[in-house]
């Protein structure tokens, strides 16, 4: 049974910063792409960084600079840390193995001053 769970989201202040966890199992985490995604309150869910299982990256264009994704194979995790937060990048982040059907429950990230 594959199972993705995130934490780490929370409730930060415009600039702060967070560092999203999502931990695998039941699959072979190292060879899969990983991304994190995000859905804001009304709107559709977004792609925000992905990481191919070579370690290349790529990201949104709205937080290139901002957000870093990183894996550990041998802890089956992959990791969003995200900087100089926006009011913008409030969502839920969820984390995702491949381009199919493994998606985690979410994690929810409230920016707000």
């Amino acid at each position: 049974q594959v199972q993705l769970v995130e934490s780490g989201g929370g409730l930060v202040q415009p600039g702060g910063s967070l560092r999203l966890s999502c931990a695998a199992s039941g699959i072979i985490f190292s060879i899969y792409t990983m991304g994190w995604y995000r859905q804001a309150p009304g709107k559709q869910r977004e792609l925000v960084a992905v990481i191919t299982s070579g370690g290349n990256t790529n990201y949104r264009d709205s937080v290139k600079g901002r957000f870093t994704i990183s894996r550990d194979n041998a802890k089956n995790a992959v990791f969003l840390q995200m900087n100089n937060l926006k009011l913008e990048d409030t969502a839920v982040y969820y984390c995702r193995a491949g381009t199919g059907d493994y998606w985690g429950q979410g994690t929810r990230v409230i920016v707000s001053s």
